[in-house]
């Protein structure tokens, strides 16, 4: 947080221009074909596989991603309170369109007592889908704003999906290595993402984007956004309960089906958008703080509320936890905002 926080004031204050321009948005580029390599070498096909013994779950959360979601982004251009610039409404509705995270929906799934491999898999799942859905909605959602000509798709394909499938086809040769040495590698994770951060502000900075974006237009988004959380969170819980998954896999559909990965979206965004991202990229990342902000305090009362408890605090779902890597269904619970 404190790191994206910072290379936006980077940005800003020294926006890179003319060469470095140039130089920054080439690096920016290999950047985002090095991240989706690794994502493709450190996949397991062995555990994604298995995941699909359990269609009810993860049909539960595919479909808030990239069902629920679209319709909540389509909506918002039509009941926001408080107008919004158009950069931003376009990044709203691209943040609708982005997949589910693996991290923090891992993380915060074994946090609340839930089922930590049903949560792996989930958004194992939905990170392969966004790589073929979030193109494709954004070029059907987002018309011109999204470089979807023969063009941009063969650049989609040169920099998120050959990078990904060629990390497929080597993982049985580099696979373990990679897994001795995730920690050595976090940084080139997190400096790929801030690279597309510093190089998309930069080119908002130059076009004097900072202008267009008004107290009035924050206040909209950040209200718009918190609407979606919530939005989410309740649709997903009542999902798990009319599908009658227990409280463990319960936790885990609401987490994961209510989230959206920055790792994946802000490279995505600069396929897609080039350097006119700019403030479009906003709206993701103010999402995700408030994702995980929201997502610990649930973890926490979820975590402390017994399994059969219901009423506030308690986690959606009765009945005990089912054995790991069990994703179950039982009886239906309550909605984890009741």
């Amino acid at each position: 947080m404190v790191a994206l926080a910072g290379t936006v004031g980077l940005a800003t204050l020294i926006p890179a221009s003319g060469a470095a321009a140039r130089t920054a948005e080439a690096a920016c580029d290999l950047a985002v074909a090095l991240l989706f390599f690794l994502y493709g070498a450190r996949l397991s096909t062995r555990e994604t596989l298995a995941g699909l013994r359990h269609p009810r779950f993860h049909t539960l959360v595919l479909a808030a991603t990239f069902g629920l979601f679209p319709l909540l982004g389509l909506a918002t251009a039509l009941f926001t309170p408080l107008p919004l610039t158009d950069q931003l409404q376009t990044g709203v509705l691209f943040l609708c369109l982005v997949p589910s995270t693996v991290q923090s929906s891992v993380a915060l799934t074994g946090a609340a007592g839930g089922n930590v491999p049903a949560a792996i898999c989930a958004g194992t799942y939905s990170s392969l889908a966004g790589l073929v859905l979030t193109p494709l909605l954004a070029a059907w959602l987002l018309g011109s704003h999204a470089e979807l000509s023969a063009g941009g798709l063969l650049r989609i394909g040169l920099q998120l999906l050959a990078p990904f499938l060629l990390g497929q086809v080597l993982r049985p040769r580099i696979g373990g290595l990679l897994a001795r040495h995730r920690r050595a590698l976090t940084p080139v994770d997190r400096g790929s993402i801030l690279l597309v951060v510093y190089t998309a502000f930069s080119a908002a900075v130059t076009q004097g984007i900072w202008g267009l974006a008004t107290p009035n237009a924050l206040l909209g988004l950040l209200t718009v956004l918190l609407v979606l959380l919530a939005a989410a969170l309740s649709a997903t819980g009542l999902g798990a309960r009319l599908l009658g998954l227990d409280r463990a896999a319960a936790i885990a559909a609401v987490l994961c089906g209510s989230q959206k990965s920055l790792a994946n979206g802000l490279p995505m965004a600069a396929v897609l958008f080039g350097p006119e991202a700019g403030l479009m990229l906003l709206p993701l990342m103010l999402y995700h703080e408030l994702q995980l902000v929201v997502g610990t305090v649930l973890a926490g009362r979820w975590a402390r509320a017994p399994a059969g408890a219901s009423g506030r605090g308690a986690a959606p779902g009765r009945g005990p936890a089912p054995a790991r890597g069990s994703h179950g269904s039982g009886k239906p619970g309550p909605n984890p905002l009741a």
